[in-house]
């Protein structure tokens, strides 16, 4: 007769329902199933996922690299950096208290010098920023021209700001005497809320041209005599001066009775002999 080895009870309470079953002899209770480790996954899967990641990661790299260089490849991105963070193609001063004419208007004033380029708008609104200019404050303008679409900007902030604009140069006393402004700087110049005329100052209008011509050479011409006359309708001057642009490639100074007959000019200052003969 098989004698019972020691067990536990909770061991023995298992084997003692196995023994006694009702159904048959004595079985032995079922072994537990060893715990196995999870299945991983196949070396050739992750190595073709990381492949693929790495492809893709490329791919991505490559197109915005690529669209990048096309950004920075143009002329004009190239222009705007290097006047944004090397050298700007204008220059400025601050006079404190200029002279416009004989002394009966003197006030606080920014003179900008130089041609216009392709980052000059924001260039000048960051020395209107520093200079402290308000309302009345004059922008002196002495340029040759040049970027047509920053000169609207410029124009634009000018008159957000209700400053006057005026053409020439200061000297070390804040007199101001006579100089220029032409091409895209005249554009610059209608910005202002009142624009002085300077004895002697000169204003030089002509065609503007597409520095980027698309496939209808007119359509571009409409567009861009378009742009310029609403911009300037906006400011006040009268449609005349747009024909005046149209009427010759060549620089054509605008005479003192003229501008002001334009509306161009508002305040004739020392002009205002002038422009009344």
């Amino acid at each position: 007769m098989l004698k019972r080895s020691a067990l536990p009870d909770d061991r023995r309470d298992q084997r003692d329902s196995f023994q006694n079953s009702p159904t048959g002899p004595w079985v032995a209770p079922p072994r537990r199933p060893a715990s196995l480790p999870p299945p991983r996954p196949h070396v050739s899967i992750v190595r073709r996922r990381s492949i693929w990641s790495v492809v893709f990661f490329a791919i991505l790299v490559l197109s915005v690299g690529v669209r990048a260089y096309r950004d920075i490849s143009r002329p004009e991105a190239w222009a705007y950096w290097k006047e944004s963070y090397f050298s700007p193609s204008m220059t400025s001063s601050v006079i404190a208290n200029a002279r416009l004419d004989d002394g009966a208007h003197s006030r606080r004033t920014l003179a900008i010098h130089g041609t216009i380029g392709a980052a000059s708008a924001s260039w000048l609104r960051e020395q209107l920023d520093e200079a402290h200019l308000t309302t009345g404050d004059v922008v002196l303008l002495s340029s040759p021209g040049g970027n047509l679409d920053q000169a609207l900007i410029m124009g634009e902030i000018i008159r957000s700001r209700s400053l006057a604009t005026a053409v020439g140069t200061a000297d070390s006393s804040g007199r101001i005497t006579r100089s220029f402004c032409a091409s895209a700087c005249v554009l610059v110049y209608a910005g202002g809320a009142t624009r002085y005329g300077v004895d002697g100052s000169m204003l030089g209008v002509h065609r503007f041209t597409n520095s980027r011509p698309g496939r209808d050479p007119v359509a571009d011409a409409q567009r861009l005599t378009g742009g310029v006359l609403n911009y300037m309708t906006k400011m006040g001057v009268s449609s005349a001066v747009v024909e005046a642009m149209s009427a010759t490639a060549d620089v054509r100074w605008l005479e003192p009775a003229e501008a002001l007959k334009m509306n161009l000019v508002t305040d004739p200052l020392g002009q205002a002999e002038a422009a009344r003969r």
